[in-house]
């Protein structure tokens, strides 16, 4: 009786009959980090429980990792449903010379990017809606081939169109744990995504024939949001 209340409540099974014993804590905590640090992608916990031993709980290490980091170098960051190490926010300029060479967006895609950021899920239908022009259809690929957005579900209405939604990889890009931690105005324009220009869905803006290619939304839509 003694023995059992010493073993604790917590254990289920008896150690002997398991071929597994999870290591401690401390060394779980050794390889999240380990996982995080090789990982080019951010990884989730169940994808961390997949690699590790048996019995491992990787999502109790991730708390005492995320906390070891605070105040360091790189942080251990929450990206939608997946964890990372990145680099601390406030020594990103340090980072200048890699981010330099960042591809720019053309206006229109910054529009449509910003609109489906924060209205999605959003068919392209209120896009063009809200931005007062067509959306082509080449500002939508290269979103989509830069996987900073994907198709969502499709919506309840008649024709049911396909939503767009933001990436993880978005997420990642802009250091974001969810969309509602979204940037406001002032901080999109100081990160030079946009200008001094009124914001999309302000003011009706006047076509860009060179950009936008004066597409109509219903011919195209049909194979553009095909499952």
């Amino acid at each position: 009786m003694s023995d059992a209340e010493e073993t604790g409540a917590g254990t289920e099974t008896a150690p002997r009959e398991s071929l597994f014993e999870a290591p401690p804590i401390g060394e779980q905590e050794r390889m999240v980090e380990a996982i995080l640090f090789a990982s080019a992608e951010p990884v989730t916990v169940r994808e961390l429980e997949a690699r590790m031993p048996h019995g491992c709980d990787p999502a109790e290490a991730l708390v005492y990792l995320r906390k070891r980091y605070e105040g360091r170098g790189v942080r251990v960051v929450k990206v939608g449903d997946a964890w990372a190490i990145r680099t601390a926010p406030d020594l990103g300029f340090l980072m200048q010379k890699e981010t330099v060479e960042t591809r720019k967006l053309s206006r229109a895609a910054i529009e449509t990017l910003a609109i489906i950021a924060y209205h999605q899920p959003v068919t392209r239908a209120e896009i063009e809606e809200i931005r007062g022009v067509s959306v082509s259809r080449g500002t939508v690929d290269q979103l989509l081939e830069m996987e900073w957005i994907r198709f969502g579900r499709r919506k309840m209405t008649p024709g049911r169109p396909v939503t767009f939604v933001v990436t993880q990889d978005f997420l990642d890009h802009f250091g974001l744990e969810n969309a509602r931690d979204l940037p406001g105005l002032k901080e999109l324009r100081a990160a030079g995504l946009l200008d001094n220009r009124p914001p999309p869905g302000m003011v009706p803006l006047a076509g860009d024939p060179e950009e936008e290619g004066g597409e109509d939304e219903a011919p195209g839509q049909s194979e553009l949001f095909e499952d």
